[in-house]
């Protein structure tokens, strides 16, 4: 299970042979998916692509239209934590017991109520006094609350079987999704969770469609949300090893939140450690019902099947999950204009480096595409951060940009770490060397062409594979419309180099920008 945000809709190429720019050409502008969309009476859509590029093998998944953006203080992170909770099965799938399971849930429940109660209220009244430096670390723990731990831990033990009364105590099955899907030839179970969505995905025989249907339907019909209490230590634990014991994690959290002001992009898509302890089950059920109903979802399916048949057995199967009696709110909170720069100074176990941002635009917006091909006009090795910043002034290791354009706002971001006896502030000013020529001049005929070839084949390489084309439609769907993935190829190419400029005259100011340098130290 992953979480991570895409940073460009350029960025999902998938590595194939090269061909002649020629058949790129050709193909990439009579591109056009062939889509299949119909819709469950419940509000759930689906998206069918049949194709025989692989044969008897299909890719399949759905997507929940909800990302750490919609949440809030307090419950950052949850997002996420339903990505683990989905694969901990229904009362049909990981468990051998489901009354008796629904008891350990239950007094598990109970316990933990009890614990937040106390956390929240004495544990938190004593750390704002200044008596403990965590509210939520055990070793603070008054003796009430060390009972509570103890009598709570021993019903995860039991319900595990690693308690008293060992396996036969057990009510779980342990990573039976992944067990049956297995035994069936499925391969690449998985789900990530962004910014803006959160999906779900396998690779399965085209005869094994409907146990998929069934599978997936089951667990959004059934979630029992197991082991909702000591999942948590598992996700502490990913956010350590991702986030806390990188060098530059903590510190690549604190400029994301002093970048956006405003924004939900602002916490990290984990949550905050504080957020993952709090959440109640009440909390979590009632997110649940609002993002986690058909009209908040959509399936996808790419390879070899018959579409009639896969129809037959969505509408079997997906048709009995129920509408929501929410429908999930607006995102309104907009961005605040940035009138003055901002700058982040980190010192630590890190490698020289730089990064600058500057606030652009979401996803769909006209400026979009002209900011995605300065960013082509930038990378690669023929691009102009590799041979200025690498090969000409030979003061970087590497250096990049990136136009990550979300769902309700977007950023352009450049970055470059240090070579040899170079400073952070040699790449900084080097950067802004390079940025002004674009602002003073237009790219060249010749290198624009370049770049749009480029661009037009990774377009084309990205939809030739049956996951990485799922994945391609659950980010345009979730984000815009899946039909963008027909309609953005012809969107690059009309980009002119006045657009270029113009873009890059209109948002790179000095007042829009926040820097980070980091620098190795103690």
């Amino acid at each position: 299970m992953r979480h991570f945000a895409m940073s460009s809709r350029l960025a999902l190429a998938a590595a194939v042979l090269p061909l002649p720019w020629t058949h790129w050409q050709n193909d990439a502008a009579a591109q056009q998916v062939a889509v299949e969309e119909f819709r469950l009476d419940n509000g759930m859509k689906f998206l069918l692509v049949p194709r025989d590029d692989q044969p008897n093998v299909v890719s399949a998944g759905w997507v929940a239209k909800v990302g750490s953006v919609n949440e809030r203080p307090g419950i950052t992170g949850i997002s996420h934590f339903f990505e683990h909770m989905m694969f901990k099965g229904t009362d049909t799938i990981g468990t051998r017991d489901s009354e008796k399971d629904a008891r350990y849930r239950a007094a598990q429940k109970s316990v933990r109520d009890e614990i937040n109660r106390l956390v929240w209220t004495v544990q938190y009244e004593r750390f704002f006094r200044g008596e403990i430096d965590d509210p939520w670390n055990p070793a603070n723990d008054t003796q009430e609350l060390r009972v509570l731990r103890g009598k709570l831990d021993s019903l995860v033990k039991a319900q595990q079987g690693r308690g008293e009364g060992g396996a036969a105590a057990a009510t779980i099955v342990k990573d039976e999704f992944d067990q049956v899907y297995t035994k069936a030839g499925g391969s690449g179970m998985n789900a990530f969770t962004s910014h803006d969505l959160t999906c779900y995905f396998i690779t399965i025989p085209s005869n094994k469609l409907e146990l998929w249907a069934w599978m997936e339907s089951d667990r959004l019909h059934d979630s029992v949300f197991r082991e909702f209490y000591s999942e948590r230590d598992v996700v502490h634990e990913e956010r350590r090893l991702r986030t806390e014991s990188t060098p530059t994690g903590r510190f690549e959290e604190q400029f994301d939140a002093m970048f956006w002001m405003a924004s939900g992009y602002a916490w990290p898509v984990i949550g905050w450690p504080s957020d993952l302890n709090s959440y109640s089950f009440e909390q979590a059920m009632d997110y649940w019902n609002v993002y986690y109903r058909p009209g908040n979802l959509f399936g996808v399916v790419v390879g070899d099947f018959d579409p009639a048949e896969a129809k037959k057995q969505i509408t079997k199967y997906f048709s009995r999950l129920t509408p929501g009696k929410k429908s999930p709110p607006p995102v309104v909170t907009i961005e605040i204009d940035q009138t003055a720069e901002q700058r982040m100074n980190a010192s630590g176990d890190v490698p020289p480096s730089v990064e600058i941002r500057y606030h652009t635009v979401p996803a769909g917006h006209a400026d979009s595409y002209p900011l995605d091909m300065l960013a082509e006009v930038l990378n690669d090795r023929t691009g102009r951060l590799y041979k200025g910043l690498v090969e000409g002034r030979q003061i970087a290791s590497s250096a990049g940009s990136s136009s990550d354009t979300r769902k309700y706002a977007g950023l352009f971001s450049f970055s470059a770490q240090t070579r040899g006896d170079a400073d952070p502030a040699d790449l900084e000013k080097a950067w802004y060397e390079e940025l002004a020529k674009l602002q003073a001049e237009e790219v060249p005929e010749k290198e624009l062409r370049k770049v749009k070839n480029r661009v037009a084949a990774n377009n084309y390489r990205r939809l030739q594979n049956n996951m990485s084309l799922l994945i391609q439609l659950a980010f345009a769907e979730a984000l815009l419309d899946w039909r963008e993935i027909n309609d953005a190829p012809k969107k690059y190419e009309a980009v002119t180099a006045a657009e270029i400029k113009r873009v890059a005259e209109k948002y790179f100011s000095p007042t829009n920008r926040s820097v980070a340098i980091y620098r190795r130290g103690k």
